[in-house]
């Protein structure tokens, strides 16, 4: 039998040769260097009485304001959409007006789908709020940023336990007629 030495046989690596294996030592000789100088760094130091000193010119160590500190832990970790929305909710009286707000709550977002989720005290209210969605949806998003908010999900009151008796008129859904 003979060998098919065609294309269908693993190719070998060709082996490195002196200059190729004259790099790969050096790259290693630096390598080693750079440890050993950074660790000869941090003895020195250390001899010193610790670490690094302050100076006169600003640096990466000097302190940071507080507001200053968290806006940048916000951009860092991408959260400027959920600290504006948080915002939104605080300030809910300023935005949806007094009357409004009295009678409504926003209670959760979601950054994924992007719904404002917004709890009202009875249904009258919470109809009222559905009216206004469209207005106050392009009033959000003109505050956060457009599309910062794509939909105002709008929850009446919490319906009371229904409960089954003897008074319960036949046919009707008991307290649930009338919420919701």
């Amino acid at each position: 039998m003979t060998e098919d030495t065609s294309g269908d046989a693993p190719q070998k690596a060709p082996e490195p040769s002196g200059v190729d294996l004259a790099r790969v030592a050096l790259r290693a000789a630096k390598e080693q260097a750079r440890a050993r100088g950074v660790a000869d760094q941090q003895k020195k130091q250390a001899r010193r009485g610790g670490g690094l000193r302050s100076g006169a010119r600003a640096d990466g160590r000097d302190p940071v304001a507080f507001g200053a500190a968290i806006n940048r832990l916000i951009t860092e970790r991408g959260w400027e959409a959920p600290a504006a929305v948080g915002g939104v909710m605080g300030r809910w009286p300023e935005i949806v007006g007094e009357d409004l707000a009295k009678h409504s709550e926003p209670l959760k977002y979601d950054e994924d789908e992007r719904v404002l989720t917004v709890q009202c005290d009875s249904t009258a209210w919470a109809m009222q709020l559905r009216y206004l969605a469209p207005t106050l949806v392009a009033r959000l998003n003109e505050d956060l940023g457009r599309g910062t908010v794509r939909l105002l999900k709008i929850l009446g009151p919490n319906a009371p336990a229904r409960r089954f008796g003897p008074l319960r008129a036949p046919g009707s859904k008991g307290p649930g007629d009338t919420y919701g």
